[in-house]
């Protein structure tokens, strides 16, 4: 089983820009996260329960970008106890037989329950380094580091090139002797 599909929900949320106020924006939020097909079971419940996790995810990843590895691993043990995990085997979208991670029917309820696994997973796997916060200033946005090489430093190819053009530029600067 990928977890890293699950572990994507939690990068989706924490870099999604809908503010989650009501129940059209959760719904535009899931559409967004490729999730339209749940948002019909959208409930004020599970709208507080997504604006709870992003706050909750957005920690852990902070926590991941200034190398706390003890505050990462707390803080998903803690949504660990409090999102159980039930394995469930699924069938849709033309799909074979497959698992899904679940904690019964609410939809906020599966959709932590598959952000907080996969996070998981992924730091148990290949460690907390993982979790990334991009470094283009004035980006804030989260990633996965999957590459092979752990290199990852930017949530976009659009951050990456950013910075790399803003340093090119200063490096530019310095050797012509103009002030920054």
């Amino acid at each position: 089983m990928d977890l890293t599909s699950y572990a994507e929900l939690a990068v989706l949320l924490v870099n999604s820009e809908e503010p989650l106020d009501s129940l059209d924006g959760a719904r535009r939020f899931l559409v967004e996260a490729g999730r339209a097909a749940h948002a019909g079971r959208l409930t004020r419940e599970d709208l507080r329960v997504l604006r709870e996790l992003r706050a909750e995810l957005a920690a852990v990843f902070a926590a991941a970008a200034v190398r706390d590895e003890e505050g990462v691993v707390e803080r998903l043990n803690s949504l660990l106890v409090r999102r159980p995990v039930h394995p469930q085997i699924s069938r849709h979208d033309g799909q074979r037989w497959h698992l899904h991670l679940t904690e019964g029917g609410r939809l906020g309820d599966e959709y932590a329950t598959g952000a907080v696994m996969g996070l998981t997973a992924l730091v148990t796997e290949l460690g907390v380094d993982r979790l990334g916060l991009c470094q283009a200033a004035p980006c804030r946005r989260v990633y996965l580091d999957t590459s092979s090489n752990r290199s990852r430093r930017y949530c976009s190819e659009r951050c990456a090139s950013r910075a790399n053009v803003a340093a090119y530029r200063a490096r530019r600067r310095e050797l012509s002797g103009r002030p920054a």
